[in-house]
Formats: C-alpha cells, structure tokens, sequence
C-alpha cells in the first residue's frame, strides 16, 4: 500500500480540513477520520507555530451536522459549527437503505433520492463560506440512468450539473457505471477511482493456494460493458480474459427491458481454470449466478466474483444455494456503501476496506497534491503480487 510519507505533500493545505458524512455514511467516516488525525499527529512537529498550517493537527476533523425531519417528512440541513475558510470533503452513500426516518408516522427507509436531498441541504447550510467543496460519492447518484435511449430523462447528467451549481469543486466517485458522464460537467474536477488492488489484496490475502499465470486463471467479464475491467485484471495480473455477451429477445419487453435469453461466451477454454468475475455492481445477482453456471458448464474451477457494489436486493438466498453447490466459491464488495449483518455474516464473502484509500485521497487533495499514482494501482499490484507468489503474508488488517 502507498504510504502517506511516500507522497509528495511540499503544498500548503487548500483550508483547514473539515469531514462532513452524511447521515448514512458515518461508519466510513468515522474510519477515515481516524487515518487522518494519526498520520497528522505522526508529523505534528513538522508545522509547529506556522500560521499557515494553523488547525492542521486536530483530534477530529468531522464536522457536526444534523438533518432532522419534520412529521410531514421535510428536512433542514444544520451545522453547528463553523466552516468559514474550511476545505470540506462530503461524503455520501446514496444506497444506504438502512436508514429511516417517520414519515407522518410511518417508518419510511431512505432512498437514493432522500440521500441526495440531504447531501445537498447540507451544501446549502454551509452557505458559500468555505474554501472548497469536494464530494465523496462512493456510488455515483442516478449513475445507471447515465444515457439516454428514446425519450427520457438523463438523470445523472441534471445531478452533477445541480451539484457544480451549488458550488461544488470536486467529485469523487468509484467506479462509475459510465464515466463519460463527467462530459456534463467539463470544467470541474471529476474522478472515478477503480478499486482493483483492492480486491487483489482482499483475495491473496484470503484465498492461499491460487495460481496466478495464464494456464491456471482468467478474467471474465459478465457482460461487453464491462470488458475494460476484466482487460485491466487480466493485464496486471498476466492473465487471459474472457466475456460474455447477453442475448436479448427483442420482440417482448419484460418489466420495461427485453428479457435475455442466454449469455454467451466469448474467450479461449476455462476448463480447470479458476475464475474472477469482475463488474461494478451485483445488483440481483441473476447475471452473476448466470454467468457462473455457465463457467461451471465449460468445466472452470473455483469461481470468485468481485464487484466494487454488493447491494444484492433480492437478497442472499440465490448466493447461499450457488456456494452450497459449488457455483460459487466467493464474492468480493468494497465497504463503500451499506453492507447488512447478514452479508457480513456469510462464509464466501471478502470484505474489501477502502477507508486507508479514501483517507489518502482527502489528505493529497487537502494538500492540492497530485492523485495520478494513486488513481494508477499498478506498481502496488505487481508488489503485492510479488510477495504472494514468494509465499510471503498478505497484511489485511486496518491498523488505526
């Protein structure tokens, strides 16, 4: 893993840094804020009695605010503490479900679009009186509404634009369902960060028998949209790729889409092979389980599917039943959005903690720094890589 020392961090801080998660987003933020404030109290002494770094070293950097609910359901964002000149990181996750509120009396669960409300309540609490506004959207909001076929809305498009309207300078998101959305808005700074070294760590440090060359593993992509992905993988690791393409019938339309009738497969033989399936989501999971059943037919090995989201709304039981008969041997998410219990509970599931990577990025950027090598993982792969095939032990712990 890149080390804060390793970085180049000549620049004075943009502002005094300020951590704002929204509500939903706490637990990430809390995990973030503590890299903060222990790699800035290891180099307290560097900056003592400049007024420039005045509040540099703090034991909290999240700043306190509040979206209280009304019995009618509407809101009102609050700070309580100020913000004048402050550079502000945002952080929001506009999946978490989890959370309710009463609506009328009635317990209603946040959707995406109660999230982004509040994001932006919050934004207009603070009022124009910080130095920069950055957000931190693990899940780009209304990002699988990201073009238009017909005649419909361009949902994510009119939400960046309404973000850059408010004042925001920076958006960082993860792995992004279509990156070209970011043509909405040019003159802004826009990331979408690919958390593969993540999910390589995450699996050499969990699975300790995997041969990583050509003859032994492949990267498959469940679908043409995601084939850069699986190229990726496939080229740091050196492995060969695979993908699948869905053959849709065209002639019905099934719960407004046209129903797939089989996935094909496009790549040289999986037999014997273990598997990385490799995609930006497992939203229901059908595509995943397809596709594996599919693997399986043409005789691959151990099968393991990595996606930067696990939301899995139809819920855990089709993932039981694949791992109990052998489809599947296991499923790597990012904690970046909401994760229940029970997923966290599973035998097959990898956790992959992206709170050391999100803490990086905040603290180069507080700094005006550049992010290139960290938004290019390659050199961290071939090291982790390297350590794996020497037999050494891959570290997964978070060390706070």
């Amino acid at each position: 893993m890149l080390r804060r020392s390793e970085r180049n961090l000549e620049n004075i801080p943009v502002g005094a840094l300020g951590l704002i998660p929204i509500t939903g987003c706490e637990e990430l933020g809390e995990q973030v804020n503590k890299f903060l404030v222990k790699w800035r109290k290891e180099s307290e002494n560097q900056h003592v009695g400049d007024v420039v770094f005045n509040g540099y070293v703090r034991d909290n950097y999240i700043i306190n605010t509040k979206v209280p609910r009304f019995g009618s359901g509407e809101a009102k964002g609050i700070i309580t503490e100020s913000v004048r000149g402050k550079d502000l990181y945002l952080m929001v996750d506009v999946l978490n479900y989890n959370v309710t509120y009463s609506l009328t009396g009635n317990v209603n669960h946040m959707s995406p679009d109660d999230h982004f409300q509040n994001l932006k309540r919050v934004i207009a609490a603070i009022g124009g009186k910080s130095r920069r506004i950055n957000i931190i959207m693990p899940f780009l909001y209304e990002s699988r509404q990201h073009k238009r076929s017909g005649r419909e809305s361009l949902d994510c498009a009119l939400a960046l634009q309404e973000l850059v309207r408010m004042g925001v300078d920076n958006i960082i998101t993860f792995d992004a369902h279509d990156p070209r959305v970011q043509n909405a808005i040019p003159l802004n700074g826009f990331e979408t960060v690919s958390p593969t070294y993540q999910f390589i760590k995450s699996l050499l440090g969990t699975v300790k028998d995997l041969q990583i060359d050509s003859d032994h593993m492949m990267a498959i992509s469940p679908d043409e949209g995601g084939t850069h992905r699986a190229i990726y993988l496939a080229n740091v690791l050196g492995l060969d790729m695979g993908m699948f393409y869905k053959r849709r019938d065209y002639t019905r339309i099934v719960n407004g889409r046209n129903p797939i009738v089989a996935h094909e497969f496009l790549g040289s033989s999986v037999e014997g092979k273990d598997v990385i399936i490799i995609d930006d989501m497992i939203s229901s999971g059908d595509s995943i389980i397809e596709v594996a059943k599919e693997l399986k037919r043409r005789k691959a090995n151990r099968i393991f599917a990595a996606a930067t989201f696990g939301l899995f709304t139809n819920g855990m039981d089709r993932f039981d039943k694949a791992y109990e008969d052998g489809l599947i041997h296991g499923i790597l998410t990012t904690n970046l959005i909401y994760r229940t219990p029970e997923l966290l509970s599973k035998p097959y599931y990898i956790d992959c903690d992206m709170s050391k990577y999100i803490a990086l990025l905040i603290d180069t950027l507080n700094h005006d720094g550049s992010i290139s090598t960290l938004l290019s993982p390659n050199e961290r792969i071939q090291h982790v890589l390297q350590v794996y095939k020497n037999g050494g032990e891959i570290e997964l712990e978070v060390e706070i």
